[in-house]
């Protein structure tokens, strides 16, 4: 199991996972509306690591744009 801290930029123009200042920014289209960004940030960190979307799961921070998540590997 993996637990990592990211910051999330929600209505960016592209999907994209990044490494910046030595922490993980994870850029998504969705805005932060009714959950949809939270979505797509599982979505697109379960393709980034290679595991299914229900093996990632989001800690703490599911209202903010710092996260903690999950990974169960």
């Amino acid at each position: 199991m993996k637990v990592i801290s990211v910051r999330v930029v929600s209505s960016a123009k592209r999907d994209e996972v990044l490494k910046e200042n030595g922490e993980l920014r994870v850029y998504v289209r969705a805005p932060a509306v009714g959950g949809k960004a939270n979505d797509a940030v599982v979505k697109l960190l379960a393709e980034f690591f290679g595991v299914r979307r229900n093996r990632v799961r989001i800690v703490k921070g599911v209202r903010s744009r710092n996260k903690v998540i999950e990974i169960d590997t």
